[in-house]
Parts: C-alpha cells; sequence; structure tokens
C-alpha cells in the first residue's frame, strides 16, 4: 500500500525526484569541495526537502555521490561523442574532442569537475565509480578509433591502449587545468591536441613496423 502523502513543511517540497536531489547536490559543490564533504541534512535542506524524504531515492549520502558520478559520465561521453562525429576536414577530431572537453571544463553544470575531483580525492567507491566511467569512456573511444582508421586506411596499433592513452592523459591535463584560470585555456588545448596526436601518430607509426 502506498504511502500517505505528508504536507509539505513550510519552504518544503511536496514531491521530488533523484534528478532533484542530484541537481541540488551539484549546486553545492565548488572550485575546491568534494561531494565527500556533502552530509545528507545539507543536501536536503538544498532541495528543500525533509531529511527522511532523501532515504525515498538513496539509500546514503554515497550512493547519491556514486549517482552523481555515473550521470556525470553517462553525459560527457554523450557530448564528446557527438563532438568526434561532428568533425570535418577543416576542424579534426582531435581538436573538435579536446575544444569541447575544455568547453564542458567551463561549464556550469560541474559534472567535468566531479569525475575530475572524485578520481583522485574520493573516498575508494568514489574512485571506482570514476574509474568505472573512464574505462567506458575508453571502450567508446577505441570504437571510434578503429572506426576512423578504417576509413582514412591507416590502421592503430594496439587501439585499446591508444584509446587508454589519450582519456588518461586528457584527464590528467583536465585536473590541472581545472585549477587554472580559463586564460589559459587554449594554450593547453594547442598542447593536448599535439600530444593526442602524437600519440595516434606513434600507433600508426608502430603498426607499419609491425607489417614491414
Amino acid at each position: 500500500m502506498p504511502e500517505p502523502s505528508l504536507p509539505a513543511g513550510p519552504g518544503r517540497r511536496p514531491t521530488i525526484t533523484r534528478e532533484d536531489l542530484i541537481a541540488a547536490a551539484l549546486a553545492l559543490l565548488g572550485p575546491h569541495r568534494s561531494v565527500s564533504t556533502l552530509s545528507l541534512r545539507e543536501v536536503a535542506r538544498a532541495a528543500q526537502i525533509a531529511p527522511n524524504s532523501f532515504y525515498r531515492h538513496f539509500r546514503d549520502i554515497d550512493e547519491l555521490a556514486v549517482a552523481m558520478i555515473e550521470r556525470a559520465g553517462s553525459s560527457l561521453r554523450t557530448i564528446i561523442g557527438q563532438a568526434r562525429h561532428r568533425a570535418s576536414p577543416e576542424r579534426s577530431v582531435v581538436r573538435s574532442s579536446v575544444e569541447t572537453f575544455f568547453e564542458q571544463l567551463r561549464a556550469d553544470d560541474k559534472l567535468l569537475h566531479l569525475l575530475l575531483r572524485e578520481g583522485t580525492a574520493g573516498s575508494q567507491a568514489f574512485k571506482q565509480a570514476v574509474e568505472d566511467q573512464l574505462c567506458f569512456f575508453e571502450e567508446e573511444l577505441c570504437v571510434d578509433l578503429v572506426r576512423l582508421a578504417a576509413a582514412s586506411n591507416l590502421p592503430l596499433h594496439e587501439p585499446a591502449l591508444v584509446a587508454r592513452a589519450i582519456t588518461r592523459l586528457v584527464f590528467a591535463v583536465g585536473t590541472i587545468a581545472m585549477d587554472l584560470p580559463p586564460a589559459r585555456d587554449q594554450e593547453l588545448i594547442s598542447e593536448l591536441t599535439t600530444m593526442v596526436r602524437m600519440i595516434v601518430n606513434g600507433s600508426r607509426s608502430m603498426m607499419g613496423a609491425a607489417e614491414g
């Protein structure tokens, strides 16, 4: 039998969704604040609900944090995947993807910040959730690399390792860039684009050497 709805208290919302709670928690994060520092009561207050209402959607704050990390990874994979498919002869796949990554780094939704910070400073559960998302990035990038290599007739040596190297490099640079002023972005975009191309070209050269 469904639980009867109770009247909302002063300033409280009568109903709320998981997405509402995730949005409230994201709004509490700042440049130097990890999701691990959030309290259940703080999130409930930001979402304008009674603390007990939190448990209708999440067991505890850790489950909310993992859901936030999963949402961040899913959203970013979609955005960056679209950027790879939008590439043109004038705007390369590499440059397009790196620029999109930095656009998300400076976006207001803080999703990329969440992935970058929790991967290095969060609890073991949070770090594992970030690691899972990075693996998803690598798998999707590998598929695209193989597709692009076939289209250009320039096969790659160990494309899965290439995807891993690129993903880890981009996120490492992003972790550094997160705390730098946006005025440095163009410099970092150019450097990162060159480094990614070096990885790809090195893999192509290794493939040619192996065939020779």
